[in-house]
């Protein structure tokens, strides 16, 4: 960019700031949003759950299919 270039465009930083940082806010959004980690964990803790005799196996039954619901669409809509 020039020096000209520069000074003529110098009003428009704040607009180029801020779309530089919406971007960087969607990429960490999206991240987080296909991230499967959470509902493996949980998926786990259910295990446990189970192990100990915490939960009835209805509810058990209930929360895994909800959890693998959710994890099927994360690696649906990740790719």
């Amino acid at each position: 960019m020039g020096l000209i270039t520069g000074l003529l465009t110098l009003p428009l930083a704040p607009v180029r700031g801020t779309v530089a940082l919406g971007r960087v806010i969607q990429e960490q959004a999206e991240k987080e949003a296909y991230d499967d980690s959470a509902v493996r964990t949980a998926l786990a803790e259910l295990g446990s759950a189970r192990a100990a005799g915490e939960l009835s196996e209805e509810e058990i039954a209930e929360a895994e299919d909800a959890l693998l619901e959710e994890l099927i669409a994360i690696r649906r809509f990740g790719k």
